[in-house]
């Protein structure tokens, strides 16, 4: 296998190509990796959520670090790994230009909400629905990819 470092454009381009990752977050020194459906868009990953345990330890420490990996030919394989800042989009004044971006950036992915349980009504509310949108600012990311 030879294995080789992505470029910085190599890894965009894996990240945008994607939909699902693996998302590491930490609180009182104990790791949590959840699988996240995201959307790629201006150096951000956009996403949703019900309100629970990953939103309650987003809130509490919001670096976190996002992997998304693709199969290649044989055993080949690429793997991106982003560190970032979680971001929430709440529907409130000053955030719903982000909000709206968010929303749209989504939803142009078939079923973009069936990782979230149920379906934000149009256009999303904070008395509609307890989603939570967000967005992880892009800070670092590096990439390798394994060929035979």
């Amino acid at each position: 296998m030879l294995v080789r470092t992505l470029s910085a454009l190599e890894c965009t381009k894996v990240l945008t190509a994607n939909r699902v990752g693996r998302l590491a977050c930490a609180k009182d020194g104990q790791p949590y990796v959840v699988p996240l459906y995201y959307a790629h868009s201006d150096a951000h990953l956009y996403a949703f959520s019900m309100p629970g345990k990953k939103i309650e330890w987003l809130r509490a420490n919001p670096l976190v670090s996002v992997q998304v990996d693709e199969h290649g030919q044989g055993r080949g394989w690429k793997s991106v790994v982003v560190d970032g800042r979680y971001e929430e989009l709440p529907d409130l004044i000053g955030h719903k230009l982000q909000r709206d971006h968010a929303w749209s950036v989504l939803s142009k992915h078939t079923d973009w909400w069936e990782p979230g349980a149920l379906k934000p009504v149009t256009p999303p509310t904070a008395d509609s629905a307890p989603h939570v949108f967000f967005r992880i600012l892009i800070e670092q990311v590096s990439g390798r990819e394994a060929s035979e």
